[in-house]
């Protein structure tokens, strides 16, 4: 089955890819700022999550090539285990 790519598609993962890659940003200033060492995991995660829209809206489907769906299950597997993290250590 071959990705039909219009117009609405490409520029929504454009924007996706921006909004991705801004909250990469913030916590790279909050790593720098506060020295957390999950900020800057999150930040390289979001970055590439980022990326992985990019590359989406070239090749028309989040699950295709293989690499891509990688990609992308391996950030969504980091975002869980930071919020598991984030939520234990409010509970502290």
């Amino acid at each position: 089955m071959i990705a039909v790519i219009t117009r609405e598609f490409v520029i929504s993962n454009y924007i996706e890819c921006g909004l991705w890659c801004s909250i990469g940003v913030g916590f790279i200033i909050a790593w720098f700022r506060y020295r957390l060492a999950d900020a800057a995991v999150a930040a390289v995660t979001f970055l590439l999550f980022g990326v992985s829209d990019y590359i989406e809206a070239h090749t028309g489907a989040w699950w295709q090539p293989l690499p891509l769906l990688l990609l992308k299950g391996g950030c969504i597997a980091v975002f869980l285990v930071l919020l598991i993290r984030y939520s234990r250590d409010r509970q502290r």
